[in-house]
């Protein structure tokens, strides 16, 4: 029984245009844009984009891929999205949305409409100060007779009331026929369980202890080993209690896993972090919250603290400039402008910020100081604080991106980093728009398949599962 591609958390399922295979160095002689830089690195000074100009490292789609969007080379095409708002819908992966495992939907506040470059007095009276009586680093209020902002959902499989009311007899018999007898049938287990949607999980593993009286789990961890369980365990967990497993194995043991905190925790919903803070309770009857600040300590204990106080913008707050400003000289102020870095005023402002507010910010700053903010957290930090800051601004400016880095982290070098490519691999999949989005960023960034990158670093049916979760 095959199973159709889950749709995105918040919106119908779309059709995802494909890449065509990029060369290996550089962009093609007809594109439009300049030469790729690395991640993060100022743009050339004669192509400094104008302030309210897209973020820089959009794709450009191929030549003839959209024949009625055409656009002059030397220009971007009309009418641009804001200072601030995701990158426009022309791109050649799908719009970026929220999802499971870090992903999420697109911010839908934008600045307040202006006339003649003036706030309206009744919206925005002129001393009125961004941060009115509140401590910095807390998000700013909303202006008087401003739309309530809306919470974000949890994402697919993080709400106990997300089920699927569907017969999952079929798959349960199928599976319980690929381990019956001598050896299994590895193809039907890679069939049935690549692409299952999460809400789907529960009901399947409950039919089967129903139909056959025995644990889905435990059958498939006798028959199946090394990598290839790893990664079939994981699935059947699903996306949320797959984040609490990843918890507790970064925390347990001496030593933390900080990477691997950063992949749950960092850039979540509030919704979700609730969600994985609740399981996390009902799964090891301790607190998620004392667990870390035991494990942890100092600045970075109180960062995670920060985030799993749940307390960021969401997404559909709308972005303000003269609190992205605000925020663009308390980062300087912070970091550039002195001698040491105050590191919980920069831990306050990114953790606090929705996505669209960080990618705001990112941008203002690179245009104000000639800096780009991910460069400028390089320089003035260090260390697991420095890579958790660095996926904070990622997440803002471009998910498919930091998803796409974060995979070839696993694969760089000599040896793979198996265990975290499988992790990593089965976080992106869930959402089939963003797994398109993360092969059109690979894609751009490395001028390679994705799915061949991993052919050449794994084998037998580990990797077949794995190619098979990403096509």
């Amino acid at each position: 029984m095959s199973y159709p591609p889950p749709q995105g958390p918040y919106g119908g399922q779309q059709g995802y245009r494909q890449y065509p295979p990029g060369p290996p160095q550089g962009p093609p002689a007809h594109s439009p844009y300049p030469e790729q830089q690395p991640y993060g690195a100022p743009p050339y000074p004669q192509q400094q984009q104008q302030y309210g100009a897209p973020p820089p490292g959009q794709y450009p789609p191929p030549p003839g891929q959209y024949p009625q969007q055409q656009y002059p080379p030397s220009q971007y095409p009309p009418q641009q999205g804001q200072y601030g708002a995701p990158p426009p819908s022309h791109s050649p992966y799908p719009p970026q949305q929220q999802q499971p495992h870090g992903q999420y939907p697109q911010p839908q506040g934008q600045y307040p409409p202006s006339h003649q470059g003036q706030y309206p007095p009744s919206q925005f009276p002129p001393q009125q100060p961004p941060y009115p009586s509140a401590p910095y680093g807390a998000p700013p209020p909303q202006p008087h007779g401003a739309s309530p902002v809306m919470p974000t959902h949890p994402s697919p499989g993080y709400d106990p009331n997300q089920i699927a009311r569907v017969d999952m007899s079929g798959a349960a018999d199928g599976l319980r026929k690929a381990m019956k007898g001598f050896g299994t049938d590895e193809a039907t287990v890679i069939r049935i369980l690549a692409h299952i949607p999460p809400q789907e999980i529960p009901v399947l593993k409950q039919t089967y202890q129903q139909r056959h009286h025995r644990s889905l789990e435990a059958d498939l961890k006798s028959e199946l080993s090394g990598y290839f369980e790893f990664a079939v365990l994981a699935i059947l967990r699903g996306p949320l209690q797959q984040d609490v497993w990843c918890i507790y194995d970064a925390l347990k043991g001496v030593g933390t896993k900080e990477s691997l905190l950063d992949d749950v925790l960092i850039g979540r919903s509030n919704a979700d972090i609730r969600a994985i803070k609740t399981a996390y309770q009902q799964t090891y009857r301790r607190s998620l919250e004392s667990d870390v600040k035991a494990d942890l300590s100092a600045k970075t204990e109180r960062m995670y603290s920060m985030i799993l106080a749940a307390t960021r913008q969401e997404e559909s707050a709308p972005v303000y400039p003269q609190a992205v400003d605000a925020d663009v000289s308390e980062l300087h102020r912070a970091t550039e402008a002195k001698t040491g870095t105050e590191q919980l005023t920069v831990c306050s402002i990114l953790t606090s910020r929705s996505d669209g507010q960080i990618r705001a910010i990112a941008q203002a700053y690179e245009h104000k100081y000639r800096r780009a903010l991910e460069t400028v957290i390089r320089s003035e930090f260090a260390g697991h604080m420095e890579d958790a800051l660095v996926r904070m601004v990622r997440s803002g400016a471009d998910r498919a991106m930091r998803d796409a880095l974060a995979l070839e982290e696993c694969m760089k070098g000599p040896g793979t980093k198996d265990e975290r490519l499988v992790e990593r691999v089965v976080a992106v999949h869930w959402d089939r728009q963003h797994t398109a989005q993360v092969k059109g960023a690979y894609r751009h960034r490395f001028g390679k398949e994705l799915v061949n990158r991993i052919r050449g670093e794994t084998s037998g049916d580990y990797e077949k599962m794995l190619v098979a979760m990403l096509e």
